[in-house]
């Protein structure tokens, strides 16, 4: 859900590639593994990949001594689902294929460069992009999107993203160039939109929809931000904010869904225009959705 004069990009109803094998139309539900959506929408056309992320089996697993089921073919894309109750070779292991997948060995840097960087581009130039993290509880969607601040080898997608949004800024700054940086939160919960930036916790917010805007969140809070750390903060007040509840996977797990969003606006005096030309004025929108 976002606010934008352009047509927000969809990561629902993706089809991923069919597998190259038989009887394998389902996608696995799998308690290791998160699953990536990434949409960008260049040109005025959709471009959707799907990631998966498997992470290792660790501490109440290990102790029970479990076995991994999940083979992963990073160079061919593909996730082998091994049942372990099968009989015959056929319905002992299935192939699911995916645009790109991580094993239990990557880095968190790694998933960013590989998956989400180029999202993050394509918003800089002014496009509209989503990424879209999704799976089961215990499966690693919040580690994947936010991780940790120390070491930094642990930060996810969400820090990578701030500081590669404002060094592209940086980079990018110059005679004739003016560049804004907004960011929003908002949680929906139980079907109803939480603005997490809001003074007022207990009120909900209205989707409306206009020719001009499209859909949008009515009085969504907007901070400006300068920094990739002041962006940091942003987020903070926003997770201090959010509902969580203890499941049985998962002892602090986020109930809601979350959408971060960093709009960045430039102004661009072009060369070659004349004196007192209007700028051209590029606006792309990165929603960063971290699901329940």
């Amino acid at each position: 859900v976002a606010a934008s004069s352009h047509r927000e990009p969809t990561c629902l109803g993706v089809k991923r590639r069919p597998s190259e094998t038989p009887g394998t139309s389902k996608t696995p539900h799998l308690s290791s593994c998160v699953f990536l959506r990434l949409a960008e929408m260049s040109g005025g056309k959709d471009n959707v990949q799907v990631v998966v992320r498997c992470r290792p089996l660790f501490g109440k697993e290990m102790a029970e001594n479990r076995e991994r089921i999940v083979e992963m073919d990073v160079t061919r894309g593909q996730v082998s689902l091994r049942n372990p109750k099968g009989t015959t070779e056929r319905t002992e292991t299935k192939n699911y294929t995916f645009d790109k997948i991580f094993d239990w060995n990557c880095a968190q840097k790694d998933v960013y460069d590989g998956a989400a960087a180029r999202i993050v581009d394509a918003s800089i130039e002014g496009y509209n992009g989503t990424i879209f993290c999704y799976g089961q509880t215990g499966t690693g969607k919040t580690h994947t999107m936010e991780g940790k601040d120390d070491p930094p080898t642990e930060r996810g997608i969400l820090p990578h993203a701030f500081r590669h949004v404002f060094d592209a800024v940086a980079k990018d700054s110059g005679p004739g160039v003016e560049s804004l940086v907004r960011a929003s939160f908002l949680e929906i919960y139980n079907e109803n939109v939480r603005d997490l930036l809001a003074k007022d916790q207990t009120k909900t917010c209205a989707l409306k929809e206009t020719p001009d805007r499209g859909v949008y969140v009515n009085g969504l809070t907007t901070f400006v931000v300068k920094s990739a750390e002041e962006m940091r903060k942003v987020l903070e007040v926003g997770k201090k904010n959010r509902s969580v509840g203890a499941t049985l996977m998962n002892a602090d797990s986020s109930r809601s869904h979350s959408i971060f969003t960093v709009t960045v606006e430039t102004s661009r005096v072009r060369p070659g225009d004349p004196p007192g030309a209007e700028p051209h004025i590029t606006v792309g929108k990165l929603n960063l959705v971290d699901l329940a």
